[in-house]
């Protein structure tokens, strides 16, 4: 459904740090910093970017939105989670456990970036 994601980002070193530590994670190599000094992740046929904002204002974290990445396990869940806190990141919500929405029992950790950006980090916990 989607193509690519891009996120507002007030420092884009910051942001590299932050992104290489949890994305490498789930296997994501680092960024590249392009020609229009945005940071791009490609992995898995998606793209991820993070750039200043093009009005110039400075970025924050869309209020009530979220952006997720899926994760194998509720262990790399929490490697994701660790990683991101030891790299500027912000714990949020609850801590990282399993929740049981009408989806069907899930297993969420929640950041916020060093832009504020809300992210959560999912493992739905197969039927069984």
């Amino acid at each position: 459904m989607f193509s690519h994601v891009v996120l507002g980002a007030n420092d884009i070193a910051e942001a590299k740090r932050f992104y290489d530590a949890i994305l490498g994670v789930v296997g994501a190599p680092e960024g590249v910093i392009d020609a229009a000094g945005r940071l791009v992740y490609s992995h898995g046929g998606s793209r991820f970017l993070l750039t200043r904002p093009l009005n110039g204002a400075p970025a924050t974290g869309a209020n009530g939105g979220t952006l997720g990445f899926a994760m194998d396990s509720p262990e790399q869940a929490d490697a994701w989670h660790a990683a991101g806190l030891a790299h500027g990141g912000t714990a949020i919500e609850d801590p990282p456990g399993y929740r049981h929405p009408p989806i069907g029992k899930v297993y969420l950790a929640y950041l916020r970036d060093p832009s504020g950006n809300k992210l959560c980090a999912r493992h739905l916990v197969a039927a069984g």
